[in-house]
């Protein structure tokens, strides 16, 4: 099925995102759903190339909805098609969502809202992903819409909210790369990072959740270039999974090089298959 862009109105501004049903998708059978969130500078449509999730939406059956995050108006840029330069309030980062202290959380509760109201939407299977200020963004999500998120995906990010109080588990898969200089691991601010705000060490993220979950010490396994840690036996079924790749970038694995300066991804795994598997076996119970 053909793409479908779709507004409302939310805090005083016209917020807009993009869904992308399956072909297979049958009016009135609940059907999972994937809010796929864009990376700080990004917006809808790239964050659905880069990902290439509208496409594992088709071969595994759930809609992704594609957000739009908010940005200065750059009326001459937009002319052009190169003014949708968006951001996420993930709390201290980033950028205009945040200096303007916008409410992303209560967009993506209004987004929901009129998606149930369309769409069969599986209330146990509905999950959130996102690449850097978008995988900030799900932390943040998880952290205040525990009751709606039953797994989150996290590329290239850490959890940059000021403080975490979630009500219910939520399972966590991320990936990140060692070489990340955008988000380094050990946090502070990386030397290719846009937004000059400190970050927080990227395990600190991991072991909250692990911690908060209930989830057993991590069960280590080397894979090639990717260290997975595996933290199981969570509270309703949840699960925190950190892929670590040797070598890897500030990129979504897998996916597509947006532009010649950003980090090229790299081919140790498909973030965006991985993913969707973790999402798959972790339902709300």
């Amino acid at each position: 099925m053909s793409d479908i862009s779709k507004e409302l109105d939310w805090g005083g501004r016209r917020r807009s995102y993009t869904v992308h049903v399956p072909p297979g998708y049958v009016s009135g059978t609940p059907i999972p759903l994937v809010v796929a969130l864009h990376g700080g500078g990004g917006n809808a449509r790239s964050n659905a190339v880069q990902t290439g999730f509208n496409e594992e939406a088709d071969r595994s059956g759930f809609i992704v909805v594609h957000p739009d995050g908010t940005g200065e108006k750059r009326p001459l840029l937009n002319a052009l098609g190169r003014g949708h330069f968006h951001t996420w309030n993930a709390g201290t980062c980033c950028g205009y969502a945040v200096q303007q202290n916008v409410d992303d959380v209560g967009f993506i509760r209004a987004m929901l809202a009129d998606l149930r109201r369309e769409y069969a939407i599986d209330a146990r299977r509905i999950y959130a992903s996102g690449l850097s200020n978008g995988g900030m963004m799900s932390y943040r999500l998880a952290g205040e819409m525990g009751e709606t998120f039953a797994a989150i995906g996290v590329v290239a990010a850490t959890q940059t909210l000021f403080e975490c109080k979630p009500t219910q588990p939520v399972s966590v898969i991320h990936i990140h790369g060692s070489a990340d200089q955008n988000v380094t691991l050990p946090g502070g601010i990386g030397a290719k990072a846009l937004d000059r705000t400190p970050k927080p060490p990227v395990m600190e993220a991991i072991e909250f959740w692990a911690k908060f979950n209930g989830c057993g010490p991590a069960q280590l396994v080397q894979d090639g270039k990717v260290a997975k840690s595996i933290y199981g036996g969570g509270r309703n079924g949840s699960e925190v999974a950190f892929y670590l790749i040797d070598g890897g970038g500030h990129s979504w694995p897998g996916g597509e090089r947006m532009l010649a300066m950003l980090d090229e991804p790299s081919q140790e795994l498909n973030a965006t298959s991985l993913i969707w598997e973790f999402f798959a076996a972790h339902p709300k119970p």
